[in-house]
């Protein structure tokens, strides 16, 4: 297809706040394939193509990036930058929404300003929802472990963040030095048989999980937690932790995000698993039939109750059950699956598309069909860690934007022109 200009009024990123970057100025039609097309008329022929009532600012996988993340919302035309350096919503983002798509932590290099700054985006009167990312809930779930009884379904949680979770664990550690310090740890062996499951569990778990999980699945959990343990005391010693004081500074982490009234309690407490605007389901990585079925007969609030109830009550069949597919999946073989099924159910819905983050792009944002469903991808890349392994340069800076009028425009830094799908615009040439 032809990619000719389009007349898109895109944010002055100067006065907002953006200088010396390489956003688009123009728009170009969204790069899409053919069946693309196919598949939109045969959903729209079941039910019509929804639209939100005002504009929505989509923002996935900051990973501890504020600066990033904070040059994304400018660059959404929601938020600019005032004389002071905060960030104040504009009159687009007052009337908006802001989803934040998940995997805001990890891999850094700041997971707490990254933290301040959802915070600050909430107190300035954002209405904003906040997805739960694999990242994310990794933490909550190996924070939770810690206090839990010894039981084969949940003794590896801690372990199970892995390396990636060091980078806030360092954080943590500087910057609450004395509340670690104070904190009673035991002698380094101790903390091992706390932290780590035992040696019995990775002949056990594969038996319990076995009615629950695939085989691949299974065999993948155990490669998984094999490596783990071999790497993570390695790595902490890298950033000059002992375990001892990665011991120390998870109790801190408890208090700071698990108890009342600690600074970041807010942040799970916010979190949900899925949002739905009009004809767009969002979620941080994707649909299976499991879901689609739950969706049929569930709320998405109902849902959302679901997510919290499991993720204080039964972590092992949260995690390894549907719920958490939607955070991680990849449409692998080890997965939940989509199928044509699945999609219909979500055709009888509404449902004409997926919003998610998780797998990260290289050249702004993608569409793609999963079993003939649209999935809009918007991991774009944000943090500086990652993009320096892909070769890319500073942090990333984008957002994916659905406007009321028919249009989800992608906006990215890695990309010349704003990408604009307009369903009916492709459905008119199909």
């Amino acid at each position: 297809m032809l990619l000719t200009p389009l007349k898109v009024e895109l944010p002055d990123y100067h006065s907002i706040g953006i200088g010396g970057c390489s956003l688009p100025t123009s728009a170009q039609p969204w790069p899409i394939a053919n069946n693309v097309s196919r598949r939109m008329r045969k959903a729209v022929g079941v039910q019509p193509w929804q639209w939100p009532d005002e504009p929505v600012f989509f923002v996935a996988d900051p990973h501890a990036d504020a600066e990033a993340f904070k040059s994304s919302l400018i660059a959404s035309g929601g938020v600019t930058k005032s004389l002071s350096g905060e960030i104040q919503l504009t009159d687009e983002g007052r009337k908006g929404r802001f989803v934040i798509g998940g995997d805001c932590l990890d891999k850094g290099p700041s997971n707490l300003q990254l933290l301040r700054a959802i915070r600050h985006l909430m107190a300035i009167g954002a209405d904003v929802k906040l997805l739960a990312g694999n990242h994310d809930v990794r933490l909550l779930m190996g924070l939770r472990g810690m206090s839990l009884q010894r039981d084969m379904r949940t003794e590896h949680l801690f372990l199970r963040m892995g390396p990636k979770v060091i980078p806030l664990i360092k954080e943590v550690f500087n910057a609450y030095r004395k509340r670690v310090d104070s904190q009673p740890v035991p002698a380094a062996e101790e903390c091992r048989r706390l932290l780590y499951p035992s040696k019995s569990w990775f002949k056990g778990f594969p038996k319990i999980a076995k009615s629950d999980i695939s085989k691949i699945a299974v065999e993948k959990e155990m490669t998984r937690m094999r490596q783990k343990l071999k790497d993570f005391e390695t790595s902490c010693e890298t950033e000059g932790l002992s375990i001892q004081d990665v011991y120390g500074t998870a109790l801190v982490c408890r208090q700071l995000f698990l108890q009342p009234g600690g600074e970041f309690a807010w942040f799970f407490n916010e979190m949900q698993l899925i949002h739905r605007e009009g004809s767009f389901v969002f979620l941080h990585a994707g649909l299976d039939d499991s879901l689609t079925t739950l969706l049929a007969s569930n709320s998405i609030e109902q849902l959302n109750q679901l997510y919290r109830h499991q993720i204080n009550s039964d972590l092992y069949t949260f995690y390894y059950g549907t719920l958490a597919n939607t955070m991680r999946t990849k449409y692998r073989d080890v997965d939940r699956p989509l199928t044509r099924d699945g999609v219909e159910r979500a055709y009888d819905m509404g449902i004409h598309a997926v919003v998610h983050g998780h797998r990260n792009q290289t050249s702004g944002q993608r569409i793609s069909l999963r079993r003939g469903m649209i999935h809009i991808e918007g991991d774009i890349t944000l943090n500086r860690n990652s993009r320096q392994k892909e070769g890319l340069s500073g942090h990333g800076i984008g957002a994916t934007i659905i406007r009321p009028e028919g249009r989800v425009i992608g906006i990215s830094n890695d990309y010349p022109f704003a990408k604009v799908f307009e369903p009916e615009r492709f459905l008119r040439t199909a």
